[in-house]
């Protein structure tokens, strides 16, 4: 079936729209990372901190008692020092950590401390945007 050249230049006009409202509608701020689930199954999230460039996350896992920290960009890029870091708070245990140069998180790390404070600790590029938090719970 052949079309006109003015039906074609109508489908053509509606697609145009559609594309034009389509970036109106885009936001202008950069999303907020949301947690990204790889610290694994039966984890939620119990605290969170905001960092330029991310979202840090503790997460809580009741049936192994493991707590487990993830640093998140808010989007993929070229690699950056991205850390999480996470111990338990009380006799100045070990961090468990990874910080490296990553375009998307760093973590997961993990430590066991059911019903314990723990300290943790995140970073997106620069060394005075670290941020250190203690939760307990």
């Amino acid at each position: 079936m052949k079309r006109s050249i003015k039906q074609n230049l109508a489908r053509v006009g509606v697609a145009v729209v559609a594309t034009a409202a389509a970036v109106v509608a885009v936001p202008s701020v950069a999303q907020a990372a949301g947690y990204n689930g790889v610290c694994g199954s039966g984890y939620r999230v119990v605290d969170s901190m905001s960092l330029a460039g991310g979202t840090a996350f503790l997460t809580y896992n009741s049936s192994t008692g493991q707590n487990c920290a993830v640093t998140v960009r808010n989007s993929t890029g070229s690699p950056v020092y991205v850390l999480a870091s996470i111990r338990v708070a009380v006799g100045g245990s070990l961090w468990h950590k990874d910080g490296d140069y990553y375009g998307t998180y760093a973590g997961p790390v993990y430590v066991y401390a059911p019903g314990q404070c723990i300290d943790w600790v995140a970073q997106i590029d620069d060394d005075s945007a670290q941020q250190l938090d203690s939760h307990c719970g």
